[in-house]
């Protein structure tokens, strides 16, 4: 069985709320536009299509960007929210086969909100993680107000997934108004990836809450590749500066290994191997981002999986890598072997 740990869709329900919820008209239509672009987030019977042509193949859901608590006030956010969350867990019920699990969102506008919905979210509908993303409205994720749910997710034993977000309205250049060739999401996502990783670390979150786990889409954005130079920096900046920007208990590196890393790399097999030699093999989870490419998801299934083949790994570890590691993490009532 290979256990897809993080793919993203729109129910039915919820996008057509969504669709009458946002008052702003530009906001909706690229939101119609969105669903109706990429039909797989929607239509269920073309996903199962595009699913059926891997063998033993089951994904975990999460809802598809925008984040609902950077287009509607908190009170819409946490109504679209609850309805999101009501019908993830009732495709997983209905569809056992198919879902694995939901990852639940939640209207991080309001954190009394957000905490509600967590709770109701892992403990009622049996959802089994939650979604932030990188920045919340503008606030980094070590922001103090965000402490309460990092406390109750430790405590739940339940992960955080985090993914990026950057918009093409900030512009790479000053002068310009937006950023061109779409670096917004080539370059800057993983890079958001990594701030967002950094201020989780160096902020000391991950030091207060040992027992916290978080999974990072697309292997960690920039970190991995550049664990030598932030090991470096550090120690650099301290002996020969006299500076150190903060002072944590273990080495900074010892916390991003810390963190799970997933395969949605886009079939880029050099990637996997630099997340797994710098975080191992046990901090990695099969995901594909599924289905955002030209083939409705079916390249981005097809090319992940020929990448994870490519790495060398022998049985003990594809089966790590595949399923077991999700699995666990998110204590799916599968069997791990």
């Amino acid at each position: 069985m290979i256990v897809d740990a993080y793919t993203h869709i729109l129910p039915a329900g919820y996008q057509a709320m969504l669709e009458e919820k946002i008052t702003d008209r530009d906001m909706s239509l690229n939101s119609a536009r969105y669903a109706q672009t990429v039909p797989t987030l929607v239509d269920l019977e073309a996903r199962f299509r595009v699913m059926d042509d891997f063998d033993e193949y089951i994904q975990v859901v999460s809802v598809a960007s925008p984040p609902v608590h950077s287009i509607a006030p908190p009170a819409v956010a946490a109504e679209l929210c609850r309805a999101a969350n009501d019908e993830l867990a009732e495709l997983v019920l209905k569809y056992p086969h198919r879902f694995a699990a939901g990852i639940a969102t939640l209207p991080m506008n309001d954190m009394d909100a957000a905490l509600e919905e967590a709770q109701r979210a892992i403990k009622d509908l049996r959802l089994r993680a939650v979604e932030l993303y990188t920045d919340i409205n503008g606030q980094p994720l070590d922001a103090p107000q965000f402490m309460p749910l990092y406390e109750m997710m430790a405590e739940l034993d339940r992960p955080i997934f985090i993914h990026p977000l950057r918009e093409m309205t900030t512009p790479d250049y000053a002068g310009e108004e937006i950023s061109r060739y779409r670096v917004w999401t080539k370059l800057g996502w993983p890079y958001a990836t990594a701030l967002a990783m950094t201020r989780l670390v160096y902020g000391g979150v991950l030091e207060k809450l040992p027992g916290l786990k978080i999974v990072t889409h697309h292997c960690g954005g920039l970190i991995p590749f550049l664990a030598g130079r932030i090991d470096w920096n550090d120690d650099f900046n301290e002996m020969c500066m006299g500076h150190r920007d903060v002072y944590l208990k273990e080495k900074a590196l010892n916390y991003y290994r810390r963190f799970f890393y997933d395969t949605a790399v886009n079939g880029h097999t050099a990637a996997l191997q630099c997340g797994r030699a710098f975080a191992g093999i046990d901090q990695m989870v099969f995901a594909t981002d599924m289905p955002f490419d030209n083939q409705k998801g079916r390249r981005l299934i097809r090319d992940t999986i020929a990448s994870v083949e490519q790495m060398g790994l022998n049985d003990e570890e594809k089966a790590k890598l595949y399923r077991n590691n999700a699995i666990n993490l998110l204590r799916l009532p599968l069997c791990a072997v």
